[in-house]
């Protein structure tokens, strides 16, 4: 277990990210997923108010997870996190839309506290000082213990880190933002404001939309609602070398690969818990098993090395 930055917030080092539920994954396959994720240990679920709202028209992920809590009568032992800012009708962190988002977020997931409560996107429209003021509203009247920052940059956290610190408003504890194999833009002045700040930090995309699972290569035809984006990585250049590398340390640890690349994410300086779904009890057995996997200080730069561009 993993604590998030200097928070009492202990976490599986694997998150669950719920965005398929109500999408790709229906109420009965989500519970059963869930199921199996909390029996393996795992307590740290992430959701959004908008997902899958393109899908299905409204905040189904929020509403199952509410129901399979109330169900299992288990919130006690979960930590929740879920977003603000995304979803449609509803985007952008003006007070009045971070009031609002709240409690319905709250009445779909049948909870009195949300554990980290995100902002889902930078919104440059609204005075960061004003959204930051309504989150700690939220803090103070207990209906959020934490909040975080998801795809903010480096130069906009770190002004609302110090904006928090001179009104004496809640910090962020927490960043959220695209990281894996393929995709490492964090590694840069990101990583070292996480660090320098003492943030926690769960990326997400961690296997690159599913091109990191294995099942991407020349020529070969994905059925997931994500193979165009997915597939693009295969016109880098670094993409398929990458891919090889992962088949290569896989083999050898008879694991898939999957598997490795989570657990290289895991494995990386500031990282927390890096976030990723499973639309069924397939998808999500790889992700656990990352949980467990010790990578070598050979292996892990041998992935370093064949997957940057």
């Amino acid at each position: 277990m993993r604590s998030i930055g200097s928070t009492d917030l202990t976490v599986f080092p694997i998150s669950l990210g719920a965005n398929v539920f109500g999408w790709t994954a229906d109420k009965e396959t989500s519970f059963a997923v869930l199921d199996a994720y909390v029996e393996a240990g795992g307590n740290f679920i992430d959701t959004a108010d908008s997902y899958p709202y393109w899908a299905t028209g409204e905040s189904t992920s929020e509403m199952i997870i509410g129901e399979w809590m109330a169900d299992r009568r288990n919130r006690d032992s979960i930590v929740l996190g879920t977003k603000v800012g995304m979803l449609e009708g509803r985007k952008g962190l003006a007070p009045a839309t971070i009031r609002t988002a709240v409690e319905d977020s709250l009445r779909r997931l049948r909870t009195d506290h949300i554990d980290l409560y995100w902002a889902h996107v930078d919104d440059q429209d609204t005075p960061l000082v004003e959204s930051l003021a309504a989150f700690d509203e939220l803090v103070r009247e207990g209906k959020v213990r934490y909040v975080g920052a998801s795809n903010y940059s480096a130069a906009r956290l770190t002004e609302a880190l110090k904006i928090s610190d001179d009104e004496g408003l809640v910090r962020y504890v927490a960043l959220q933002s695209p990281y894996n194999l393929v995709q490492r833009d964090y590694e840069g002045e990101l990583r070292d404001v996480v660090a320098r700040e003492g943030l926690g930090s769960t990326p997400y995309v961690a296997l690159a939309r599913g091109f990191l699972t294995g099942k991407y290569a020349p020529g070969v035809t994905v059925d997931s609602p994500r193979a165009g984006r997915a597939s693009e990585f295969l016109a880098t250049e670094h993409g398929p070398r990458t891919l090889e590398a992962l088949t290569k340390v896989a083999a050898d640890k008879e694991v898939t690969p999957a598997t490795v690349a989570v657990a290289w994410v895991a494995a990386q300086p500031t990282i927390t818990a890096p976030l990723s779904s499973a639309r069924d009890l397939g998808q999500l057995q790889p992700l656990l098993a990352a949980a467990t996997l010790t990578l070598t200080t050979d292996e892990l730069t041998f992935l370093d090395e064949a997957s940057r561009p």
